[in-house]
Parts: structure tokens; C-alpha cells; sequence
């Protein structure tokens, strides 16, 4: 289970704008030490104890100081420090020995104290996993083992013996971890609020399988309010339900934020087959206990905020269903608003970012909130968005700004500019990092394409779907036209993307979802692009067939990559000249080439890069880029470039007829594994009738072409 981290929250201040101080300890004057006198202490006098922190026993208390001898305090001469107290005729060294070895006294009289000292050596040994054989090591678990069966309970309840029991657990075979679980079983709760313990359970439910998820989690019903409020068992019990509970666990755990009678009654209603957390659901079936509800869920949610413990995906869940069960813009929605907004630090909003449910709620808190609450909101994140745009549900939240908010100065300011970085020397890398990550991409990309389906994928339809809703609702909050608004966020975007293409086009295109960003940006951007479209048609520059070239990328340095391959052996590169020659995208349902409003002729700054081994193209994998030339409407070179190709025609039949280097490792792949395993498999008549062709077939294509 991943760890957690809250937000720091800033200092309060004051309404004159000065810090709050009063938090802090007041000065106090140095006063000089007071001596000592040399006189012998009274007989109420206490021994210190010195037993370490594992012992967990109390000090020793008057009635045992009493059957001691006389103490004294000793000057600071012969080398002791003042204060000491010590049994007349002895230094300090052998006190400190007969104190300890009172200590020890103490602690072997306690229950299993032998057996908690042989653990406590088990354990300092097979910690050390390096440096224990194998078979040693299991003779190790056996021991520990034999001592611990029928008692874990006691040990686990043991600040400085619960790590014995992690251990074994880490070492224990499936039997035996379900044979700890059953030992500890009705102490779950109790293990939960302890400080150590708590890791106990969760080694148990990673290390576990679904029998003893099914013994732990139960235990935690009905017992929800009282331990989402306890310091320790909160963060346990929200990372059970998190990523350990199944769908039925969850809604049994979340429904006892509705109130005090779902903590007893956890059958399904009648019609139903599994419980249900949607308040919806819970309103149908019993629509006169709507208030009581609402209620106890805003009253449970409140004392979370206001303890400031607001990292949990339990709340988050809770809170997005209070609030799509309210009525939007009524009195019900606008109070919770505020509540939101009250939390001083924002701490509650940042941690929404980053949960499915908190973030869909941001959303629709962009969605129905004023032009105030957004500005709010977004200054909540401020400094926060670039770690937003990398997570699964916190880049939402980026997306819904950019359709929500009409202000596009403002959304730039706050996100465009952070995501790409303030200078030039943020930019290029920001850009390389954002252009590969699968989520911060979708936030530069999609004020470029809108929601195309290259965008949003089968795995991003929820998304999609989310943002479709918001569309809807965006109707009767919002005045300013969408595709008004998306063009001022291009315009927006436009001057970053083009000076990082321009200053750093190697980096940016060194992998396929790099080269999609750039397209993308010379495609849909506006502004001056020559710079950027040179910096890119010189990225073709030499001899494809030569050894790959050396490599130029900070990034590629420091990982260690001497070399690099050359952008027309890349698939990636050939479909990104192609797109920019064509000037537009292919629309499948009219079969021909959507141009952009500006022109790039990119045909004509690209040829002088390549016309020396225009050949080498022409033949090898990205042979494409030389057809879509001759195909170019606005190619001025196309004369030069038939004569070239028509003067080699002899070149290119042979390429059109001789396998390719990746036909002919295909092949000998199929060989030695006896199938193509990246083919698609055909089924009946249509199997095995149609093989694949052999040559290049962009020289096939350009022959055909020549010959026409």
C-alpha cells in the first residue's frame, strides 16, 4: 500500500499581513546553574532509570528506593557530573552497572520475558537477509515459529515484539500466514490504533490472499466513525478500503458514513443482489430518512475538515456523494462550497486532486461554482499543477479548467505557465517529460485536438465521459463560445511549444509520443513556426544508411546512450514528415487530408535536408516520406526529385522486390519459434491464403508513380 504525504500548510496570517507568532516559545533569559549543596539527600530520594526503550517498564517508585542505602549528592570533583546520585563509596560507572543490572531484574520478571529475548535474536539475525544462508535461515523460522504459535497475540500487542511477528509473517509459508490471521483473529481493531501494530495488518493483507482479507476486513464493521477519527487507525482502515476491499467490503465500510443504523443493518434491501454506497440508491428506497442522512454524512465530513485530516479516499468518496445528491446551486450545494473553501490551507483540495472521487468533484465544483470560486480554486493549486498533470485523476482537473473557465488569460497564467515552465531553459525539459508521461501529455495536447479519440483511448472513457457532462452543464454557467476559448488557449500555448521545438528538436523527437506532441504543436499552434519547422526538417539531416550517429541529448548522455538511431528508421518519424508534408491530418470517414488554415509547405523546407541520400529514403523504412513529396501539392522541387529517382529506378526495383531487413528478421523470428506471434491468428477458410508481401512497398508505390 503506498504511502501517504499531506501538504504543508503556510503560515497564518494576520489581517495586517504580518506572520502569526503566537504559536512560537517565548525567549527566557540564561539563568545561572544553581550549586548544588553537599549534604546527603533525603530518603524519598528516586534511582533514574536507565533500562532501554524496549523494556516498556515503569521506573522504580519510592518503595523500592527506600530498601536501598543511604544516597548522596556527589560535588563535581573526582570527575562527576554535578547532581548525580549515587550510594555512598561508589563513582558513577558503578551505578550505572547496578542500575542496569536492576533493570534487568525488572524485565526477566515480566511475562515471556525469556521467550521475548530468544525472538528479539531471531530477529536480529534474519533481518540481516544478505548475509544468512538459506538453510540457516529457514532453521531460524522454524525457531521462531516453535516460540510464537499459540501466543502472537501477546506479541503483537508489544511495542518492541509486533516486529518478531512482521517478521515471521515475511518468511511464513501461506498456511502459516493464515494460521497468524486466525491466532489474531478479534484483535484487528485493537492492533489498528496502535503505533506499531497498524503495519502488522497491513503486512498481513499484502503478504495475504483472499481468505484472510475476508477474516481482517470484517472486523472493521461498524466501528468506521470511531476509527476514521483515531490518529493511528484512520490511515490503516482508509488503505484497507482502498486498495484491499472488494466492491461489496467498500460499500459496507462507506455506508456507515450515512448514519448510525447502517453500522447494524449490512443486508441488501429487497430487489437488490449487493449493497450499494450510491446515496441515490439509498434515497429511493427510503426517501423519508433523506435529512437524517444528509446530515450525519456533512456532520462526519465537517469534523474530518476541521481536524485537518483530509487525505483520506474514504472521505473523498463520501464527499461526492453528498454533493451529486444535493440539489446543484441550492442552499444545500452553496454551504458546502464555502466548507470547502474555509479550509484555510487548501490542504483539502490538493488531496482531493489525487483520489477518482475528489477529483470529479473539483470538477463539478468548477462546473457550478462562480467566476470567484474558480479563480479560488485555481489558486488553491498554484505550484501544484505540474504534479497534477502526471496523475490519473488529478490532470481532470486541468482538462475541466481549460472547458470551465472563461478567463483564458487567467488559466494560462496559473496552468500553462507552470506545466511548461517560466524560461527557456524550463521549457525543453518540461516538454520532453510531459510529451512521454501517459496523463501530463493529454494536458498539452488537448486544447490542440480536442477530444479526439487518439487522446481518449478505450482506457480514458470514463474521462471522456466526465468531461462530456461537463460540457452539458458548462451550457448554463458558461458565456463565452468553446471553440473561442480553445483557440485563445492555443494562442496561449503556442509561443512555449514553438521556441522548445525550435531549441531542442532532437530530444523532443526521440520517441513516438514525442513526435505526436510535435506534429501536433506545428499542426494546431499559431505564431511564426518557421524557426521550429527547420529545427525539425534538420533532424533528417545525413546518410540513413551509415552508422547511427552519435547522440546529442542531455537526457541521452546522462542515461549513458552513446548512440543514436536515425530518424528514418524510426516508424515514428516517418508517420510524423509525412503528416507535416500533407499539411494536415487523414479523416477516415471522407478519405482525404483535412489541411490546417496556414499552410506549412514543409515539403520545400525538408528536401534540401534529404536531397544528397534521397535514395537511401526512397529504399529504406521510411520510403513513405519520399512518396507523400511527389504526392505534395505545394512541392516545388518535384521535377528535380523524379529525375533523381528515375535516374536510380534500377535501385528501386530491387528494393520493391528483395526482402527488407525487418521482413527478413520477422522471418527468422517465425523460424526459430515455429510461429508469428505478433501476427493476427485467421480462422477458417481465409487462414493461411493471403501472405505478406515482400519488398518495400513505398518503392514499389514510387515506381508505380514514375512508370505512370
Amino acid at each position: 500500500m503506498a504511502p501517504r504525504s499531506e501538504f504543508p500548510g503556510n503560515k497564518r496570517k494576520l489581517a495586517n499581513g504580518n506572520k502569526d507568532h503566537s504559536s512560537k516559545k517565548p525567549k527566557f533569559e540564561k539563568k545561572p546553574r544553581r550549586e548544588e549543596p553537599e549534604e546527603d539527600a533525603s530518603d524519598d530520594s528516586e534511582i533514574s532509570d536507565f533500562s532501554d526503550l524496549d523494556d516498556g517498564g515503569a521506573s522504580l517508585g519510592k518503595e523500592e528506593s527506600q530498601n536501598e542505602s543511604d544516597l548522596a549528592v556527589r560535588p563535581k570533583s573526582n570527575g562527576d557530573e554535578p547532581g548525580k546520585v549515587f550510594e555512598k563509596g561508589q563513582n558513577s560507572r558503578e551505578s550505572h552497572i547496578k542500575q542496569k543490572q536492576l533493570a534487568q531484574d525488572r524485565k526477566s520478571q515480566k511475562p515471556l520475558a525469556d521467550e521475548l529475548h530468544r525472538t528479539k535474536k531471531l530477529w536480529e539475525r534474519l533481518r540481516l537477509k544478505s548475509k544468512v544462508p538459506k538453510d540457516e535461515r529457514q532453521k531460524l523460522v522454524e525457531e521462531l515459529f516453535s516460540i510464537t504459535t499459540g501466543r502472537m497475540k501477546d506479541f503483537t500487542l508489544k511495542h518492541d515484539a509486533v516486529r518478531v511477528v512482521q517478521t515471521a509473517i515475511k518468511y511464513a509459508t501461506p498456511e502459516r500466514r493464515k494460521m497468524i490471521a486466525r491466532e489474531l483473529k478479534g484483535a484487528y481493531p485493537v492492533l489498528a490504533e496502535s503505533k506499531y501494530a497498524k503495519f502488522l495488518i497491513g503486512k498481513l493483507l499484502v503478504k495475504g490472499d483472499e481468505e484472510i482479507r475476508d477474516m481482517i476486513v470484517p472486523e472493521f464493521y461498524g466501528k468506521v466513525r470511531k476509527m476514521i477519527n483515531h490518529p493511528e487507525a484512520s490511515w490503516i482502515l482508509d488503505d484497507i478500503y482502498r486498495g484491499i476491499a472488494t466492491k461489496e467490503q467498500k460499500a459496507i465500510l462507506l455506508r456507515e458514513w450515512y448514519g448510525p443504523e447502517f453500522q447494524i443493518f449490512r443486508q441488501p434491501q429487497e430487489g437488490e443482489t449487493t449493497l450499494s454506497a450510491e446515496l441515490s440508491q439509498i434515497f429511493e428506497q427510503q426517501p423519508s430518512k433523506r435529512g437524517l442522512i444528509i446530515k450525519y454524512l456533512l456532520d462526519m465530513t465537517n469534523q474530518l475538515i476541521q481536524k485537518k485530516m483530509t487525505g483520506f479516499t474514504m472521505l473523498h468518496d463520501a464527499m461526492y456523494q453528498y454533493y451529486i445528491n444535493v440539489k446543484p446551486g441550492g442552499e444545500e450545494a452553496k454551504e458546502y462550497m464555502e466548507m470547502i473553501k474555509e479550509d484555510e490551507n487548501g490542504d483539502l483540495l490538493k488531496n482531493m486532486a489525487f483520489t477518482r472521487s475528489g477529483a470529479r468533484l473539483v470538477c463539478l465544483l468548477l462546473a457550478y461554482g462562480t467566476a470567484k470560486d474558480r479563480k479560488q480554486i485555481l489558486k488553491t493549486y498554484k505550484d501544484t499543477f505540474q504534479l497534477m498533470s502526471s496523475d490519473p485523476n488529478g490532470h481532470l482537473i486541468i482538462l475541466a479548467a481549460y472547458d470551465l473557465i472563461d478567463d483564458t488569460v487567467l488559466t494560462s497564467k496559473s496552468i500553462v505557465s507552470e506545466l511548461l515552465g517560466k524560461t527557456e531553459q524550463d521549457e525543453v525539459p518540461n516538454l520532453v517529460i510531459t510529451a512521454n508521461d501517459p496523463n501530463a501529455r493529454v494536458t498539452i495536447r488537448y486544447p490542440l485536438e480536442g477530444a479526439s479519440k487518439v487522446l481518449f483511448d478505450a482506457g480514458r472513457a470514463e474521462d471522456l465521459k466526465l468531461l462530456e457532462e461537463l460540457w452539458e452543464i458548462r451550457k448554463t454557467t458558461s458565456k463565452k463560445d468553446p471553440e473561442t476559448r480553445r483557440k485563445e488557449l492555443v494562442a496561449a500555448l503556442s509561443p512555449s511549444l514553438l521556441a522548445a521545438i525550435a531549441l531542442s528538436p532532437l530530444d523532443l523527437i526521440s520517441t513516438s509520443h514525442g513526435t505526436q506532441l510535435v506534429t501536433e504543436a506545428l499542426l494546431s499552434s499559431v505564431g511564426d513556426k518557421a524557426a521550429a519547422l527547420k529545427a525539425i526538417a534538420s533532424t533528417a539531416q545525413g546518410n540513413p544508411n551509415e552508422e547511427e550517429e552519435p547522440a546529442e541529448s542531455s537526457e541521452e548522455l546522462a542515461n549513458g546512450l552513446a548512440q543514436r538511431e536515425h530518424i528514418s528508421k524510426a516508424s515514428h518519424g516517418g508517420r510524423m514528415f509525412k503528416t507535416l508534408i500533407a499539411g494536415g491530418h487523414f479523416d477516415k470517414a471522407t478519405k482525404r487530408i483535412i489541411p490546417v488554415d496556414s499552410p506549412l509547405h514543409f515539403a520545400d523546407i525538408l528536401y534540401p535536408f534529404i536531397k544528397d541520400h534521397v535514395l537511401a529514403w526512397a529504399t529504406g523504412p521510411s520510403s513513405f516520406v519520399v512518396l507523400s513529396l511527389m504526392e505534395a501539392d505545394d512541392f516545388s522541387h518535384k521535377k528535380e526529385l523524379t529525375k533523381i529517382l528515375k535516374e536510380k529506378k534500377k535501385v528501386l526495383e530491387k528494393a520493391a522486390t528483395e526482402e527488407t531487413p525487418e521482413q527478413k528478421a520477422a522471418k527468422e523470428a517465425v523460424e526459430a519459434n515455429g510461429e508469428d506471434k505478433k501476427a493476427p491468428k485467421k480462422k477458417g477458410k481465409k487462414a493461411g491464403l493471403k501472405e505478406k508481401p515482400v519488398g518495400n512497398m513505398g518503392s514499389k508505390l514510387l515506381l508505380e508513380k514514375l512508370n505512370g
